[in-house]
């Protein structure tokens, strides 16, 4: 059975679709009106096995952060979506992704219940026109609307393109883990609860 979530949200600064299909390796679609943007989606979907079709029309002549903190949510929601019932998931992830200076762990619990901490350098620098602060705003933006406690955290980094990249790649790696199917739960939830 196919996992996947379609999300289309409107609003007066951003216009976004979004269809998300779990257990893919077929290339994604991404055009989010951010360059970096686009590269470190296409970073997450190829090393998480999902694909990504997303197009965004947002203000990006105000600035970028409306755009990629909309996707956030988007993608968050077709996270939750693709996830259904979350019957005979892993549940729990985590990967610690190197990249030449840089070193980021990023850990994930599909648990309903969203939370979300970074811990690193700050995220007050820029990359060519991108602002780093705005990968900061798309996690806990993911986090909150696909309902996943998820922690960050940038051992370190000196090269800030490797810093952000190591960051989408271990997401990725970590949400496939955690979304991944257990045979040995034969389609139970994988809660002392009996809900996610």
């Amino acid at each position: 059975m196919e996992r996947k979530g379609s999300v289309a949200r409107k609003t007066k600064e951003t216009d976004i679709t979004a269809d998300l299909f779990l257990d893919s390796n077929q290339q994604s679609s991404i055009n989010s009106g951010v360059p970096f943007f686009d590269h470190m989606l296409d970073s997450m979907s190829r090393h998480g096995r999902f694909r990504l079709d997303l197009t965004c029309r947002g203000d990006n002549q105000i600035d970028d952060h409306h755009s990629v903190e909309d996707i956030g949510i988007c993608i968050g929601q077709a996270f939750k979506q693709a996830l259904g019932d979350k019957a005979g998931i892993i549940r729990f992830g985590d990967a610690t992704i190197p990249m030449d200076d840089a070193l980021t762990m990023v850990a994930v619990d599909l648990s309903g219940r969203p939370f979300y901490k970074y811990t690193g350098p700050l995220l007050n620098g820029s990359i060519a026109a991108y602002s780093e602060e705005l990968t900061d705003e798309f996690l806990r933006a993911f986090a909150v609307h696909a309902g996943v406690n998820l922690h960050v955290m940038v051992y370190y980094g000196q090269n800030k393109h490797h810093v952000h990249e190591t960051i989408f790649k271990a997401l990725g790696i970590a949400m496939y883990r955690a979304s991944s199917r257990d045979d040995s739960l034969k389609g139970k939830v994988p809660s002392t609860k009996g809900t996610l």
